[in-house]
């Protein structure tokens, strides 16, 4: 008979005993904890202490991969034609910085890179604002179906997938989650979904050992099959380069792991964090979408957009180097071919 390990199990016998003493869980038995949360087995009270645990021990990248796999076997995947990069931002979203990943998937879609962002709205614990917010403050459609989302991608070169959409189990534990009051491992796992079954994932981390993590959790997924993910030291969690000097961790599926420092002044890119900074997140960051890829703004504004659409352009392998990436999403804005994207968006 197969063993059977219940939360409240596990918390006594493996992951509650403490930060120093706790044990770490095999594949087996975060697997069947992550069914049992899906299934809304847990007392609430235990699932918040399981939760609480976890984040104190902090999750091995096999514990990892057994929760995204089982997460991934009820997602909702619809594939597109292209093979977009897939940006996994943290879905609870910014709160003082812009967000500067839809300019720059719209700008990297206009050189040539299709790529996919997904979100929900206002997931815990900081229930800020999104990707999912900036497109709707633009007018973009946002609660589609995934069939429709690999439209959108196929269509116009830039995709958005809504988690409640493809991702209704995660969606359902909201209310749980709510009332944590701090993240859990599911704010971490929910950005690996990669809804369109992208080859290349793009995220960003505090710590460079998150990022080998990250990458740790793709290689032990038996659901994931990347080519390569690149991560990069993010403003507020997100997927936005943080100005200044900023490490990058590249993986490819041949099992090459390079980290290194860019310094975002060689690309143009060289004033402080604090000149990122907005008053209303989703709308200043829509604005500033709009009139960059407009080709309306020439300031430290058009500087942020460019290089991180080059990092989207790099990692699709559609440039050789951030430098041509840089080029190319200058040509883009340069030449309308972002401002068509960003229409192309609006009317779908």
């Amino acid at each position: 008979m197969t063993e059977r390990w219940p939360l409240k199990r596990l918390m006594t016998e493996v992951v509650g005993s403490g930060t120093k003493s706790a044990e770490d869980m095999t594949r087996e038995q975060a697997a069947e904890a992550m069914r049992r949360i899906f299934d809304g087995d847990p007392d609430p009270i235990t699932l918040g202490a399981f939760w609480l645990a976890n984040r104190w021990k902090h999750n091995t990248a096999e514990e990892l991969a057994a929760f995204t796999d089982e997460m991934c076997e009820r997602a909702e995947y619809a594939t597109p034609d292209a093979d977009p990069v897939d940006c996994g931002a943290n879905y609870d979203g910014k709160s003082r910085t812009a967000i500067l990943g839809v300019a720059a998937g719209v700008v990297a879609a206009g050189a040539g890179t299709p790529v996919v962002t997904h979100s929900g709205d206002r997931v815990p614990t900081q229930k800020q604002d999104a990707y999912k917010h900036v497109l709707d403050e633009l007018g973009v459609a946002t609660e589609l179906t995934p069939r429709d989302s690999a439209d959108m991608v196929d269509d116009t070169g830039f995709g958005f997938y809504y988690q409640p959409a493809f991702n209704p189990a995660v969606d359902d534990l909201f209310d749980r989650r709510d009332q944590m009051g701090v993240r859990t491992f599911v704010n971490t796992v929910e950005t690996l979904a990669n809804p369109a079954g992208a080859s290349v994932h793009l995220g960003s981390f505090y710590h460079l050992a998150f990022a080998k993590k990250v990458v740790d959790t793709f290689e032990q997924s038996e659901f994931h099959d990347l080519d390569r993910v690149i991560m990069f030291q993010g403003m507020e969690g997100y997927d936005d380069i943080r100005p200044g000097y900023t490490k990058v961790a590249d993986w490819s599926a041949n099992g090459d792991f390079e980290d290194y420092e860019i310094e975002t002044a060689t690309y143009g890119m060289d004033f402080e964090e604090a000149d990122l900074q907005v008053d209303d997140v989703a709308a200043d960051s829509a604005r500033l979408t709009e009139d960059v890829v407009a080709g309306d703004r020439t300031d430290h504004w058009y500087d942020a957009v460019a290089l991180n659409a080059a990092v989207r352009i790099y990692a699709g392998g559609d440039a050789d180097s951030l430098d041509d990436g840089l080029a190319a999403a200058r040509t883009a804005i340069g030449d309308g071919s972002a401002a068509a994207v960003l229409d192309d968006l609006r009317a779908f």
